[in-house]
């Protein structure tokens, strides 16, 4: 059984998102990477599709119907680590297991933080321009998603050299930390050089979580 998977959902919103679409690629090896044994399924999600949702990914509620319901979805047995752009995302949707996460989308930003778009297809036309628009022709189908993600992990192990899987996650816990503001009277301003009695004051604040907590503790 892997203990590391890349991993993508299709989802009927972004918020209280349930899957419709999963898909997965084994990682047998980090340095170098090897992946293997693609996987996707599709699941009938009880509620309808949004609007938002339908026009990303573009699978119809009508195509689900047969499909096993999503509250079947689980992980395969063993899994440790889940490896995926905005990996959040994805996780939540399958209700928040226990594994590490690993962020190809926060470890882009950090390593090419000079480029204007890290999503997945813009990073795809930054390592391999030429065939880019062919590959992305599938993009925003789980299974294709999967794939790109693997050639981006493959850059970025490319770059830092990890020596294993934790060591991977440590450096993506690392990159996950913000170093800028996103709001408030400081919004905008590196977190390192906020005056000392204004953190203290957002650390008091109830929606100060998770990676900005952190930061602002540092």
């Amino acid at each position: 059984m892997p203990q590391a998977i890349i991993f993508d959902v299709e989802a009927t919103d972004k918020k209280d998102a349930v899957i419709i679409e999963a898909a997965s690629l084994d990682v047998s090896s980090i340095n170098p990477l090897v992946v293997g044994n693609p996987w996707v399924q599709r699941y009938n999600p009880g509620k309808p599709i949004s609007l938002g949702a339908l026009a990303t990914h573009h699978i119809m509620d009508e195509e689900l119907v047969n499909c096993p319901a999503s509250s079947s979805f689980r992980l395969p047995a063993g899994t440790k680590y889940l490896i995926g752009h905005s990996v959040d995302f994805d996780w939540e949707a399958i209700g928040s297991p226990e594994v590490r996460r690993i962020c190809t989308l926060a470890l882009s930003r950090s390593l090419w933080p000079e480029i204007d778009s890290h999503t997945q297809s813009a990073l795809l036309y930054f390592f391999e321009r030429t065939t880019a628009r062919e590959q992305l022709r599938e993009a925003h189908s789980a299974l294709a998603d999967v794939w790109i993600c693997s050639k981006i992990l493959g850059q970025i192990i490319a770059k830092l050299r990890p020596t294993s899987l934790d060591a991977l996650w440590e450096m993506s816990e690392k990159a996950r930390i913000p170093t800028i503001m996103p709001f408030g009277k400081h919004k905008g301003e590196l977190i390192s050089q906020l005056p000392v009695d204004y953190k203290r004051w957002a650390l008091r604040l109830d929606n100060i979580t998770g990676y900005l907590r952190k930061a602002l503790e540092i």
